[in-house]
This record gives structure tokens, sequence and C-alpha cells, in this order.
């Protein structure tokens, strides 16, 4: 369960306990209780802003109260602004050095922000001052299962259950230690339970739903899914999974909504991103997909296939130095992977003069093994000379992948030189091999449109 989502929960229950109260300082009046009544009515639809709003209109005074504090605090940390969240439980902490909910907002706050071990520190010290308190417990083993240490988070779950046996989050968390240490049957136990103790809760849906896909059941993971999204439409992680079950179901074009509203709720998101732009690529939505491939490059530029895709797209529209650009950002991210090298001096060629990636080949070259069959094709493009030596070791060559690699940039070369039968001789190979899962097939297929041999 994520961290907003226990942040919300934790929102509700205390919002919950305010309500019951009838502390006069804190509902003085009916018109307060039902501005409190609206509030948890937009938590639970995860509108944020709208929340904060309607608490700002509460009475100042009773707003200084340590409770409405940290509801306020929890409110914050749930609208993505941590640091503000953060200020008011470090001045409850001032005031009260053992306040255990000021250091679950701040844990809180603290996970928003990815900084795992001052997470782990204020569940500590809560656990140190309550050893049963169960949200920690909890927090503790969802960020085991981030850092894949299945029996520490393990361990957390089963001392949560042991105290509460029907401790949903609990319920969750030790299913889904289960289905990472494949036992299924175990996992959907427990998520049957939380769903039986409170159907109104999206998490165990969502990982039922997971847990389901997992075993390749994928009807029954959309069922749960589809439910998922409808007690939470806003929850990035369900849109986003929801969606790779539609993929896998092939309903792309489906897939393209839940995709579409996860990068709207999360712009930064990398999964997302990832999915939407290998469908649009597939759909011929070129435009979007550039910018969704553009896009992962800049959040992700370790993640090399964006830069991959970018580089074809932009060979498809003829922007040579664009895509040379592209395949030699996939390159530095990728230095074993020769075929970017090879695909980023095609460009360069293209681009320029065919003297212009002289200096980046010969960099390259001082890299690559002599035996490998980049070897001769790397000197080929340096040196401007040995396409019979290229072209014999592609014929000796066994391993069907590589040697349609091979000839895709033999045919690439004798095209850049102007030898267009040759050029049209070595694509048609390329084609007859059915290498598809390459990137050279797809660009193969591109040049074969290109040079009019596609019938």
């Amino acid at each position: 369960m994520k961290t907003c989502q226990k942040a919300a929960l934790l929102i509700f229950f205390i919002l919950y306990g305010l309500m019951a109260d009838t502390d006069s300082r804190v509902l003085a009046a009916e018109s307060e209780q039902n501005l409190l009544i609206e509030v948890s009515k937009l938590m639970e639809k995860r509108e944020f802003s709208a929340a904060l709003e309607l608490f700002d209109s509460i009475n100042q005074a009773q707003v200084q109260t340590r409770e409405l504090q940290l509801l306020r605090a929890s409110i914050l940390n749930s609208a993505g602004r941590p640091a503000e969240a953060r200020a008011i439980a470090n001045g409850i902490l001032s005031r009260e050095s053992n306040n255990i909910e000021a250091m679950l907002v701040l844990a809180t706050s603290a996970g928003i922000e990815g900084k795992d071990r001052e997470q782990r520190r204020f569940l500590d010290n809560v656990i140190r001052i309550d050893p049963s308190n169960l949200k920690a417990l909890c927090d503790l083993g969802f960020i085991a299962i981030s850092a894949k240490s299945l029996r520490a988070a393990a361990g957390h779950f089963d001392k949560a259950l042991a105290i509460d046996g029907d401790y949903i989050d609990a319920l969750v968390g030790r299913a889904i230690v289960y289905r990472y240490d494949r036992q299924p049957r175990r996992a959907e136990q427990l998520l049957n339970k939380a769903i039986r103790l409170n159907g109104q809760l999206a998490a165990p849906y969502a990982e039922r739903a997971r847990l389901y896909k997992s075993a390749g059941f994928l009807e029954d993971a959309l069922i749960d899914f589809d439910k998922a999204k409808e007690l939470e439409p806003n929850n990035y992680w369900i849109l986003t999974d929801r969606a790779i079950t539609l993929v896998d179901l092939n309903r792309k074009q489906d897939a393209l909504e839940d995709l579409n509203r996860a990068i709207e709720i999360s712009p930064n998101g990398f999964l997302a991103y990832i999915y939407r732009s290998g469908i649009n690529d597939e759909l011929g939505n070129y435009k979007i997909a550039e910018e969704d491939y553009l896009m992962l490059t800049k959040i992700r530029p370790e993640y090399y296939f964006a830069a991959e895709g970018l580089g074809i797209i932009r060979m498809k529209n003829r922007q040579y130095a664009l895509a040379r650009d592209a395949f030699l950002l996939a390159y530095r991210q990728a230095p074993k992977e020769y075929s970017y090298a090879l695909l980023a001096a095609i460009n360069w060629m293209k681009a320029g003069t065919i003297n212009d990636p002289k200096q980046f080949l010969a960099q390259v070259l001082r890299t690559v093994p002599r035996d490998s069959a980049y070897w001769p094709l790397l000197r080929l493009y340096h040196d401007l000379s040995g396409d019979r030596d290229a072209a014999e070791r592609a014929d000796r060559e066994q391993n069907l992948v590589t040697k349609s690699k091979m000839l895709f940039y033999l045919a690439s070369y004798y095209n850049i030189r102007g030898n267009k039968n040759l050029a049209a001789n070595f694509f048609m190979q390329v084609k007859d091999l059915n290498q598809i899962y390459t990137v050279e097939w797809r660009l193969n297929e591109m040049m074969l449109e290109e040079l009019g041999l596609k019938k």
C-alpha cells in the first residue's frame, strides 16, 4: 500500500475521532461538524486541495488545537506538500517530544520525499515508544518490501497481525510478501479476508488484481482493477497497473485512457510513460510517442530504450542530426551496445559527410573486442573500406539475430555510399531472416519502404 493511501486512511480515522469527540473546544457548532464531514468526503475522493480549502474555513482559534494541526498536516502530506506538513509536525514535537501522531506525520513526509532512512528513523522511534503501534509496524513492513527485504517485511506484518488479525494494512502487506515468496494461495486468502472486512478500500482489490495478473488470470485481474479504480479513480499505480493488464489483453486503445490519466496525476511517473510511448509508437501516433520518449530521457536518462525509440522516430522523419544525438545518448548510457554507436554513425553521415563520425568511431573501436561481430562493422564505417571482410564475417555467422544485424549495417553502408543495388540486396536478406524483435528489423522495414522495396 502506497504512502499516500495509508496517510489517507490515517486521516480518516483521526477525522472520525474528531467528529465523535463531544469536546466543545473542537466541535463548538453544528456548522463546523458539517465542515469536517465535508473534509472527510473530499479526502475519501482524494480531492486534497479542496479539503484544505474547506479546512481553512474552520474557526482559526480551533485550528491551533493539536488534533486539528495534525489533521491539517496529514492532509498536506496527501496533497503532496510534505514540507508544510513537516513544519507543523516539528512544531508539535518541539512541545511534545514523544507525540506519536506527529512522528507518523514526519515519517509520511519523509516517505513522500524518498528519504527512506529518515522515514525508518521516525517509525523506529514510534515503535520504541509504542511497540504495538500498528501503523508504524506496517509502514516498516512496506519499506522492507521496497528494499526487497522480504523476511524483515514478513516479521513486521506478522507482529501487526498478532496484535490485530483484522488490520487491513497488515493483511495486504503480508499478502504481498506471500506473492513475492510464490505462495499465491496464502496471499489470496489474506486479500479475500481484507475485502470481506472492508469492501470499500481499494488496496486489497488492487493487490489481489496484481496477484491474479502474476498468475496469468488477466480477466480476473481486470475485474479487481476495475473495482479498485472505482474506489480510487485518481490512484496512479492502480491506473498504470490496470493499463498494463489491458495491454496484455491486447486492448491497447483502452489502456491509453488510463495511462493518459495516470500521467495527468503524476507528470513525472516513469512507468506510465514507458507504456504510453510504446503503444503510441506501435499505433503510429509518432508525435505523441516522440514527446513521451523525450520526457523519459529527461526523467530517467539511464533508461536508454527511450533514446532508442526517439532515434528511430527521428530517423523516420529524416531528422538525421537529431536522430544521431538520440543514439549517442543511448550509447553513452549503454556503452557496450555497439548497435547504438553504428546507428549514431549512420545518422551522422546522413546529416553531414561520411567522415564526420570518424573521431567518435575511433574512440568506440578502442573498447570493442576484436572477436566481436561489431568489430568489422565499426572498422568499415571508420575506414570506409573493408566491406568484403565484413560481408564474409556476416556470412559465417550462425546466430540469426547477430547475422541479421550485421547484414543491416552492411546494407546501410552501401546505401550511404550510393550502391543502391547492393544495399537493396542486403536489406532484403535482413527481411528474409525475419528477426522482428530487433531495432534493426524495424529500421530495415523503414528502409525498404523508403527505397520502394516494401512490396
